[in-house]
Formats: structure tokens, C-alpha cells, sequence
């Protein structure tokens, strides 16, 4: 389980950042990028963060993975507080971005195993799990071929075999389709799937609205670093009188706001 209460996070702006707002008067040296949110995500459930670029969904997500700390307010994975005992909290998590961030000089198996290695894994329980996952992503054909080398879905699948292999209980996926050809999009919608299956706690951000409405239990807005609205799939879709698309209803909570 996730839980956020009250969650803000305030950047202190570097001086080039500052002079894109205007005259020196305007030029505000903080920027809250999220201000006061409170959320709950489930185990065995699929959570959704939808909303326009910059409106704080990554820098939610990068908190609850622990990348970065909250300037203010709590945040709690599996009942323990990440500002206590951040170590067993990212024990718990795996987390992946769209922005693969890999070593172009290893090869996927070398990769993942750094992370399993990271993670102190049991020698015969990785190989189990990394040969379970690399059937499963269809890495056997390039799991020995230099990164640098490989297209940008093999990349991603890459990024995906290295977030899950220690098995964590819960995972976080920043916009993990965006840019990706078909199969490799629904390698990751099976992966999500599959690890609802598993009774994992996901939480994933999209723009893809189609995926919110495929794989989402429970979803939530943010704009501008507040968090609008925060409910179950039926909740969000009861707000509007006639059928309409997940956009359209997105749209309307963003022009109510």
C-alpha cells in the first residue's frame, strides 16, 4: 500500500531558471510543484495519475519512490514512514521511467543483474526470476547484445526487466508506453496486468487515456501541483451525465479547477 498525506514539495529556483518568469520583481525564488496532496493506493490495485505535463506527476512519483523527499507532509509504503526508514522502503519498490537512463556499454543481462546485485538477490533465485521475466519480454534474442546497440523498445524492456527483478511489492511507472511501438506498449500493459495478479500495489502516470481506462482501479488528477480529484474508475466516470471520453472528462475537471 501507498499512502501520501499532505505531501508538498518546493524547489528552490536556480538564477537561469528565474529569469524566464519576467522583470527581477516577479522572479520568484521557490516553485511548489506539489502542494498538499493526500492519496491512498491499494494493494492489489492499479492506480492512475493523469494530468497536463508539468502538473507534478512525476515529482509525485519520484517521491513515493524515494527518489527525492517531500519538503513537507508524509508518505508511508507497506504502513512504514520512507522518512524513517527509507532503505526498507525502496526495498519495496521498483520504479521506471520512460527515460531508460542504462549503461550503453553492458548488456541487458549484466544490467539486471547489477540491480539484483543492488538489491542483494540470492544467486538461484535470480537466475529463476530473470529467466521467467526474459521469456515472458522476449529479451533471449538481444539479453547478450550491448545496449547501446539496441532500439529503443528493446531499451524499454531492458528498464522493465531491471525494475521488477527483486520482485517488489509495489511498482511505479512514469509514462512507461510513451514513444513505444504496439508490442512493446503491450508488454507493459500485460506487465501491469500481471502484477495486479500478483496482488502488487501499482501506480502508473499516462497521457494515453485509453490505458487509464483499460488498467486503472482508482484514479487521480493532479493540476498544478494539487491533486483535483481522487476516486475509483466509477467515480471518475460518474462525473459526467452522458457517456463521454476519459479526455472530454479530464478536460472538464481541469476547466473546473
Amino acid at each position: 500500500m501507498i499512502e501520501l498525506t499532505d505531501v508538498t514539495k518546493v524547489f528552490t529556483l536556480t538564477k537561469d531558471q528565474r529569469k524566464i518568469v519576467g522583470s527581477a520583481e516577479l522572479r520568484p525564488k521557490l516553485f511548489t510543484a506539489v502542494d498538499s496532496i493526500s492519496l491512498k493506493c491499494n494493494s492489489s490495485k492499479v492506480f492512475a495519475l493523469i494530468g497536463p505535463n508539468g502538473s507534478g506527476k512525476t515529482t509525485t512519483l519520484r517521491m513515493i519512490s524515494t527518489m527525492i523527499s517531500p519538503t513537507s507532509g508524509s508518505i508511508k509504503i507497506n504502513e512504514n514512514d520512507v522518512a524513517a526508514d527509507g532503505r526498507s522502503a525502496r526495498k519495496s519498490i521498483g520504479f521506471m521511467t520512460n527515460q531508460t537512463a542504462l549503461y550503453d556499454r553492458l548488456s541487458p543481462y549484466e544490467m539486471v543483474k547489477y540491480f539484483a546485485d543492488l538489491n542483494s538477490m540470492d544467486r538461484t533465485v535470480f537466475n529463476q526470476r530473470c529467466e521467467k521475466i526474459f521469456e515472458s519480454l522476449d529479451m533471449n534474442s538481444f539479453a547478450n547484445k550491448r545496449i547501446g546497440t539496441l532500439s529503443s523498445g528493446m531499451k524499454q524492456k531492458t528498464s522493465i526487466a531491471r525494475t521488477i527483478i527483486h520482485n517488489p511489492d509495489i511498482i511505479v511507472f512514469d509514462e512507461p508506453t510513451t514513444g513505444l511501438d504496439v508490442m512493446t506498449s503491450r508488454s507493459i500493459i500485460e506487465l501491469i496486468k500481471n502484477s495486479k495478479e500478483e496482488k502488487k500495489t501499482i501506480i502508473f502516470s499516462s497521457h494515453r487515456m485509453e490505458e487509464v481506462q483499460s488498467l486503472a482501479d482508482a484514479i487521480g488528477v493532479i493540476y498544478n501541483g494539487k491533486l483535483i480529484f481522487s476516486g475509483t474508475k466509477n467515480d471518475f466516470e460518474s462525473l459526467e451525465a452522458e457517456p463521454k471520453s476519459y479526455d472530454d472528462t479530464l478536460i472538464n475537471l481541469i476547466d473546473q479547477s
